[in-house]
């Protein structure tokens, strides 16, 4: 393991700080409970909330791009204005409280007035690569809980823009000169603050695509040297990998808007001990489709509590993945997930960019039924297993 890949965990025994000035969010914020934290006393060019800058999807990396590694984890903009901290999501709630470590790692690592774009992760336990189901875990209500995870799984912050300095608004500066005063102004060798990679060499930046996936990361992300900081928009590209899977169709939950729709596809793979995993979910399709694919699913739907489906109750407690673990995750306070199983003797290919442990990282697309596909041959073994590439290396 690299230097810098030891860098990402943690000190045993040394507890992150959780006070006062770093648990600004003293209200909920990702979970959408609570009022945004008081961030009257600061005084920065560019103040929250901020939308970040998006990016639309390509099948290839452009050429006469700025080229970085997409990671994957919590998009987040930093604000710090001295002793003063905010960390922002993705749709501008504030984490800040569900990450104290990374707010002491800003005080520690950031310029004393500055604001910066950039991805909340958190390493695997051996620092190889990145763990999304462990960040997932960080968004808790109990303070407690928080205080916990902060030294059990400890999350670092990947910088990649930077929108204001001291007094200054760097935004309508094209993103090779932001670049720039980023890499002059951030050390970003760790421990808890990194600057992520970045190149203009194209045969270097498919490299990154092939072998940084290894190590947890999501594709690349090319960016126009030229561009200024524009939120909410999408005008950087990103490329992600794409493979296909031959999954047994087991289920569906009806759409939320119609209960003679299909919500989405429920997937599944056969384990190494015979047993049929949940593996995702399908869900892009037109209503008028929805709505046929109800009519067509009739004929193998069962009775909710069919003892000789795979996905019962009893499966679930025995330890087989199913989707009956999401209804009663925290995600999906208010949310009806209950589906409707079927029999599992259909098979469809589906698309997906890549996987998360045992299950599709993001919601997998519909490519076509495949009648020509026993549902006993639909397993693990079929997927693409991505070369293990240290972390650390990444990082630089």
């Amino acid at each position: 393991m690299s230097q810098a890949g030891r860098a990402l965990r943690h000190r045993p025994g040394e507890p992150w700080p959780v006070t006062a000035e770093n648990d600004l969010a003293c209200g909920r914020g990702v979970d959408g409970v609570g009022a945004r934290p008081q961030t009257e006393a600061m005084r920065l060019p560019v103040m929250p909330p901020v939308l970040p800058m998006l990016a639309k999807a390509a099948p290839d990396i452009p050429p006469g791009q700025v080229y970085e590694p997409k990671w994957d984890g919590f998009r987040t903009i930093v604000f710090r204005d001295g002793d003063e901290v905010e960390l922002g999501s993705r749709n501008t709630k504030p984490m800040t409280r569900y990450f104290p470590e990374v707010v002491a790692s800003v005080l520690g690592e950031l310029p004393d007035r500055c604001v910066v774009d950039g991805e909340i992760v958190i390493a695997s336990s051996d620092a190889t690569g990145l763990d999304f189901e462990a960040l997932l875990q960080r968004i808790h209500p109990a303070e407690s809980r928080v205080r916990l995870l902060a030294a059990q799984t400890p999350a670092v912050f990947v910088a990649f823009d930077l929108l204001a300095l001291g007094d200054e608004d760097l935004t309508s500066l094209p993103f090779r000169e932001r670049r720039a005063r980023l890499e002059a102004a951030v050390p970003g060798g760790g421990p808890g603050v990194y600057v992520t990679r970045a190149t203009t060499d194209l045969d270097e930046a498919r490299r990154w695509f092939e072998v940084f996936e290894g190590a947890g990361l999501d594709g690349v992300v090319a960016k126009d040297p030229e561009m200024s900081y524009l939120p909410d928009k999408r005008v950087m590209t990103k490329i992600k990998h794409e493979r296909t899977a031959d999954c047994v169709l087991a289920g569906y939950r009806t759409h939320k808007n119609d209960d003679r729709a299909v919500g989405s596809l429920l997937l599944g793979l056969y384990d190494d001990g015979g047993r049929l995993a949940s593996v995702g979910v399908a869900s892009s399709f037109p209503m008028a489709r929805r709505r046929e694919l109800f009519d067509e699913l009739q004929p193998l739907a069962l009775a909710p509590d069919d003892p000789g489906h795979p996905w019962t109750v009893e499966a679930q407690a025995a330890g087989t993945r199913t989707p009956r673990e999401a209804e009663t995750s925290r995600w999906a306070a208010g949310k009806d997930l209950s589906f409707t199983p079927l029999r599992p003797e259909r098979v469809v290919e589906v698309k997906y960019d890549h996987m998360e442990g045992p299950r599709f990282r993001h919601v997998a697309q519909f490519v076509r039924w495949r009648p020509d596909r026993e549902p006993s041959s639909c397993t693990y073994a079929q997927l693409e297993v991505p070369v293990r590439f240290d972390l650390g290396d990444v990082l630089g």
